[in-house]
């Protein structure tokens, strides 16, 4: 991990928590006045955030760490467990929101101060609007897991203040009977970016393999080295911000060690450049075993065309 990204991932989750405390005050006062649900659910989206903002800034600074005696492939899939706590949070405040609008539908309360209300609603959109911007920035730079998971349910945020908005606008017409449905409205999208994020985290757990492209492009990048014939028995995963990138060459029968090495050497440097962060493994084989390695046929092997 470059000293840059570390300083990117820091800048983030501090931003996301101290932006989910100043929405939690601003959406606190916002209810008491207001008595809207939909700002209640609204409020209860931002605690979440902080609880989730909180676990995240813990992970990512444990995923940080370098590698140890005891965890010889670092600590980055405690981003992965971050991104299912937060998944946890979600569901938790969707099911939340949706007894508190079942309640308010059976019993209907006016509402109140609602200028007030759409003020903090418009500050909160304006706040989750610049965290997603640094979020958005970073997710890019570093392809961090928690950093995006986090960014996902602040997507989810900004969504469901812009519905707590248009819930508040038409009570002050006189809609105030549509204040839970909106309500039930976001508490269905809050679960469905849940099952988002958790589905994420799961497939960084379960060592899912990386993109169809990314690994196509390892294929081309290694077989434009001269002498490689083929490319086997490639796996690739992820763990936080490393990919792990596992691959066989065929090499000539003729070559020594030292020639077959410094071939591997050329073909890691050509990963090593398109995928900074990774970690590569090359192991060589000759030509004449032809692909033997490739566990699973076709979709591991390549051969060099021509």
């Amino acid at each position: 991990m470059t000293t840059e990204n570390a300083r990117l991932l820091r800048l983030a989750t501090n931003a996301s928590v101290i932006t989910a405390s100043l929405l939690i005050l601003a959406k606190l006062v916002a209810w008491l006045l207001t008595g809207s649900i939909t700002v209640l659910a609204s409020l209860v989206d931002s605690l979440m955030d902080v609880g989730a903002s909180l676990v995240n800034l813990v992970a990512v600074r444990y995923a940080l760490q370098p590698p140890d005696e005891e965890h010889r492939f670092g600590h980055g899939k405690a981003e992965a467990l971050a991104g299912l706590a937060q998944a946890a949070f979600i569901i938790g405040s969707s099911m939340f929101l949706v007894l508190n609008a079942l309640d308010r539908l059976r019993h209907p309360q006016p509402l109140t101060e609602l200028g007030v209300g759409i003020g903090v609603m418009v500050f909160a959109m304006a706040a989750t609007a610049v965290l997603l911007t640094i979020q958005y920035r970073v997710v890019a730079r570093t392809q961090s897991t928690a950093v995006a998971a986090d960014a996902l349910h602040y997507a989810t945020d900004l969504a469901t203040n812009a519905a707590t908005l248009v819930a508040l606008v038409l009570a002050l017409y006189g809609w105030s009977g549509l204040d839970p449905w909106f309500a039930l409205a976001i508490a269905a999208y809050i679960l469905y970016s849940a099952v988002h994020i958790a589905r994420d985290a799961i497939d960084l757990l379960m060592d899912r393999e990386l993109k169809p492209e990314e690994r196509q492009r390892i294929r081309d990048l290694a077989l434009s080295v001269p002498q490689v014939g083929n490319i086997h028995a490639l796996r690739t995963r992820r763990s936080g911000q490393t990919k792990l990138i596992q691959l066989h060459v065929g090499l000539p029968d003729d070559l020594t060690l030292a020639q077959a090495h410094a071939i591997s050497d050329q073909v890691e440097a050509r990963l090593q450049a398109a995928f900074p962060e990774a970690d590569i493994i090359i192991h060589q084989d000759p030509l004449s075993l032809g692909d033997e390695g490739a566990e699973g046929g076709p979709l591991l092997g390549a051969v060099r065309s021509g």
